[in-house]
């Protein structure tokens, strides 16, 4: 498998993380096997499928908050979080702040009053 082509799927898992693709759907897409698809991603990624798809879910919901003005738990469940806490959390893991105060911080760093 050519590194276009695992650079393919980590764009298709990107573009359609909205959906939830699964590594069946991922692997589909490209014509490889689910096993093959998922040993060559995790070698040239360095992370499984799955954190890779957490770690996108994670960076679209934090532009959201940025741009949107769509209540919290309402972006929580758009990204498959089957609650705004177990959002908050994974989302607190990973940018050390709560997603309220990571919106606080987007409305100030592109010049919007914050409420």
């Amino acid at each position: 498998m050519s590194i276009q082509t695992i650079e393919t799927m980590a764009r298709w898992v990107e573009n359609n993380v909205k959906e939830n693709p699964s590594l069946q759907d991922m692997s589909s897409y490209v014509g490889y096997s689910p096993y093959y698809c998922s040993t060559k991603f995790r070698q040239h990624m360095g992370m499984t499928y799955k954190q890779f798809l957490a770690q996108c879910k994670l960076k679209a919901a934090a532009y959201d908050l940025c741009i949107t003005d769509d209540r919290i738990t309402d972006i929580a469940f758009r990204y498959g979080y089957s609650s705004s806490e177990a959002f908050a959390r994974a989302f607190s893991q990973t940018f050390q702040c709560s997603p309220r105060q990571y919106r606080k911080t987007c409305n100030i760093s592109l010049g919007s009053p914050s409420p």
